[in-house]
């Protein structure tokens, strides 16, 4: 049985993964590492919605402590309208960190389950990540089922966000086509 650990990116995209996963044979820790998302306060509500759904399903969480929101504005300042790529490469970097650190045998993301996302862009990032860790991305195509994972939270009265995460996004969601509503 191999080690997988999951980078969450909200416990909405997580619980069908992390099932998933676990019927494919590996033993499943989740990943908390989200410096993209803005504000703090935004943060600490998917955070602990993450905690919630790692409690219900009885999944170890490891943190990363900080919130780094400032070297994620390093990373993408300046590429704005690629930022997507720099934000994937950044927090698939430091999961992949994790997961080496840790001893996992692999590792991969929720990401992959937001018919919202960018697949390629992810793969891309993730098997960077995994060359320069020595440690395995696994990828699998679960869009698909993106309805199933947020009717499995839906019972569990978590945190539902309205945006992706970053301050882009966030922005994104208010603008009419033209300009700000």
């Amino acid at each position: 049985m191999a080690s997988l650990l999951l980078h969450v990116c909200c416990a909405h995209c997580g619980a069908y993964p992390i099932e998933y996963w676990r019927s494919q044979g590996h033993t499943v820790s989740a990943c908390w590492y989200n410096p993209n998302i803005h504000p703090y306060r935004e943060w600490q509500q998917r955070r602990d919605a993450v905690r919630g759904l790692c409690t219900a399903l009885e999944v170890p969480l490891l943190e990363s402590p900080a919130y780094d929101v400032a070297e994620y504005f390093r990373a993408v300042a300046f590429h704005e309208s690629d930022r997507c790529r720099y934000c994937f490469a950044f927090r698939l970097n430091r999961t992949a960190a994790i997961a080496r650190d840790n001893g996992f045998d692999m590792f991969t993301s929720t990401l992959l389950i937001s018919p919202q996302q960018k697949h390629d862009l992810i793969r891309e990032a993730g098997e960077k990540a995994a060359r320069e860790s020595g440690t395995a991305f696994l990828y699998e195509d679960l869009r698909k089922r993106y309805s199933d994972s947020r009717r499995l939270t839906k019972p569990m009265d978590l945190y539902r966000q309205q945006y992706c995460g970053c301050i882009y996004s966030e922005t994104e969601r208010y603008q009419a086509p033209g300009g700000i509503a």
